[in-house]
C-alpha cells in the first residue's frame, strides 16, 4: 500500500509540475502571452507608420524634383501658395461665408 501511495504521490507531483509549467508559460515569465500579442500590435502599427513616412518621403522627393527641373510647377507653387501674378494680371481671392458675415456685422 504504502508503494501505491509513493506513485499517485509522485504522479500527483509530476501533473502538478506540468500544470505550474504550463501556468507560467501562457501567464508568467517576461513576456506572457498577453504581453507577445500586445508587442505584435505594436509591431504593426509602427510598420504601418514606416510605411506612411516611406509613402511620405516618395512624393517629396517627387515634388522637389519637379520643382528643380520644371519652370511649370515652380510657378504653379508661386500662384498657389504665395498669390503671385504675373504684370497685367489681376489676382481675385475669395472669402468664406464665415468671413463675409463678420465683415457685414462690422
Amino acid at each position: 500500500m504504502s508503494e501505491r501511495v509513493d506513485r499517485i504521490g509522485f504522479r500527483g507531483l509530476v501533473v502538478a509540475l506540468w500544470v505550474g509549467t504550463a501556468y507560467y508559460l501562457v501567464f508568467g515569465g517576461v513576456y506572457s502571452v498577453f504581453d507577445m500579442q500586445e508587442l505584435g500590435t505594436q509591431r504593426a502599427a509602427a510598420n504601418a507608420r514606416i510605411d506612411s513616412l516611406i509613402a511620405r518621403t516618395d512624393s517629396l522627393i517627387h515634388r522637389g524634383d519637379s520643382l528643380a527641373t520644371m519652370p511649370a510647377a515652380i510657378e504653379r507653387v508661386a500662384r498657389e501658395e504665395f498669390g503671385l501674378v504675373r504684370d497685367g494680371e489681376l489676382l481675385v481671392r475669395f472669402r468664406s461665408p464665415a468671413a463675409d458675415s463678420q465683415t457685414l456685422d462690422d
